[in-house]
């Protein structure tokens, strides 16, 4: 494995002068810590330390080294803390107070790797910290760039002996204002800094849970988060050690302050809260959709009003099919059909949204059935199956509408409810397998309904996954 090699060659201006550093009790926080006395030209920034580490990976490596002859220091501010439990033997460190830096000094944040715990005690949330680079490794660990010691091509633990003289605390505690942005517009420049989300709430299936005291949490409790402005959801992570654990997620809707970061298994990406009053869900007024739930029928009609698996539908080109509506609401991506053999393999061909790489900034389509009689029919049902492909934030609904008149110009006007009781894959699920949807009753509502699936994704690599259809069957006892 390669490793970066002198810096002096890349940063011109630095001095060669060793840092003073006073070696001070770190047991507890001490205000009369001396300040570091760091040559301003052996500063660098966050920006040129991730740009040598994405050299190093274009370069085939899986880390970057820096070499211990250059003194060279990056200076941050905490914005983690295991107070609470749910952070543990790291620091997340990032460049800015808030997110008023230009476009060529961007905010970023770095996670730093420490064997010590009760970090706490030693780095107070918002404290100024120098990290000296000398000899220490930068890589990815479970997808968030780390920077710690060098671990064959891992990227391991500062050790407790030697923290103290890598990370130097300043006197300075600043007052970091996280950066409040949508769930669509987050970034993997984000990972590793402090965000807030507003008008967010629980997903309402996941109402009365925990933070992490479910029978089925073992190392992280995951909770589903939605935006009310977009639909679009997050996963909240928070530690089984966390001592908030057992406390019920707030039910009404808000704002959450946390870490964007990703899930231990890099699969998708997390909000980690530094304890459980970084959430403010004091808003009772909730975002939920109107709902139809007439309950999954023990019978299925042997009558069929109509059956689609998308087998005539051609490969990669838009939906086309008589009585349908294909709509694309944003972006330039549409359903399409799809067949495939590999990994993920369709039904034979289905029907498939796919808007990763697309370049669009939004990307929302819809998928919409003919219309469907209730009152000509009794016990009408519908059945579907659905599979994804890491679907990150992206997601699939599946809605109705009493009320639309079967002009694409009156979709977004018209009023859409979900089908509640449809099983609609979901991200934790596994992946490339198809799910039924349940055989999903209609007879508790009357009149016309139209049926839609619709995606919606953000149009960002790092959250737009995939989601497949196939065999939509509407049948009817008589």
């Amino acid at each position: 494995m390669k490793k970066i090699k002198s810096l002096s060659g890349l940063f011109a201006l630095l001095f060669l002068v060793a840092s003073c550093v006073q070696d001070d009790d770190f047991a507890v926080p001490d205000i009369s810590i001396t300040e570091p006395e760091i040559p301003q030209a052996q500063i660098t920034t966050f920006k040129a330390v991730k740009s040598l580490y994405e050299q190093a990976v274009n370069n085939g490596n899986s880390l970057g080294v820096f070499d211990d002859e250059t003194d060279l220091y990056i200076e941050g501010y905490v914005v983690s803390s295991d107070r609470s439990g749910n952070f543990f033997e790291e620091l997340i460190i990032q460049n800015k107070t808030d997110d008023s830096s230009p476009d060529n000094d961007p905010r970023l944040g770095f996670r730093v790797s420490i064997n010590v715990s009760s970090l706490s005690d030693t780095f107070q949330f918002g404290q100024k910290v120098y990290v000296k680079l000398n000899g220490l490794a930068i890589g990815e660990e479970n997808g968030v760039i780390t920077i710690g010691k060098e671990d064959g091509v891992n990227v391991g633990q500062i050790q407790a002996a030697e923290y103290k003289n890598i990370i130097l605390r300043s006197n300075e505690i600043a007052e970091i204002a996280p950066k409040t942005v949508g769930l669509a517009n987050l970034t993997d420049m984000d990972q590793n800094t402090l965000i807030q989300l507003d008008d967010m709430q629980l997903n309402r299936f996941e109402m009365g849970a925990t933070y992490a005291s479910e029978s089925f949490d073992e190392f992280d409790g995951f909770r589903l988060l939605e935006s009310c402005a977009s639909g679009i959801s997050i996963r909240m992570q928070t530690s089984t050690f966390a001592d908030f654990k057992a406390l019920i997620v707030p039910q009404g809707k808000g704002s959450v302050t946390g870490i964007f970061s990703r899930d231990f298994g890099d699969d998708f990406n997390v909000l980690i809260l530094n304890s459980s009053a970084d959430i403010d869900f004091g808003n009772s007024e909730r975002c939920d959709p109107l709902e139809l739930s007439c309950g999954i029928s023990q019978t299925l009609g042997a009558n069929n009003l109509f059956f689609e698996d998308f087998e005539p539908q051609r490969n990669n080109r838009p939906i086309e099919i008589d009585g349908w509506v294909n709509y694309i609401e944003a972006g330039t991506q549409a359903w399409e059909g799809y067949s495939s053999t590999s990994s993920n393999a369709s039904l034979g061909r289905s029907a498939r949204f796919q808007s990763a790489s697309s370049g669009d900034v939004s990307n929302i389509g819809w998928l919409i059935t003919p219309a469907i009689n209730l009152d000509a029919h009794l016990g009408v049902t519908v059945r579907f199956k659905t599979s994804n492909s890491l679907a990150d934030s992206s997601y699939m609904e599946v809605l109705f509408s009493q009320d639309w008149d079967g002009d694409e110009a009156t979709i977004t006007s018209a009023t859409w409810g979900v089908l509640a009781d449809a099983y609609v894959v979901k991200d934790t699920d596994s992946f490339a397998e198809w799910f039924n949807s349940g055989t999903v009753d209609l007879s508790c509502a009357s009149g016309t309904i139209y049926i839609a699936f619709k995606y919606t994704g953000s149009g960002q690599d790092s959250f737009d996954g995939v989601y497949e259809l196939d065999e939509i069957s509407v049948d009817y006892v008589e």
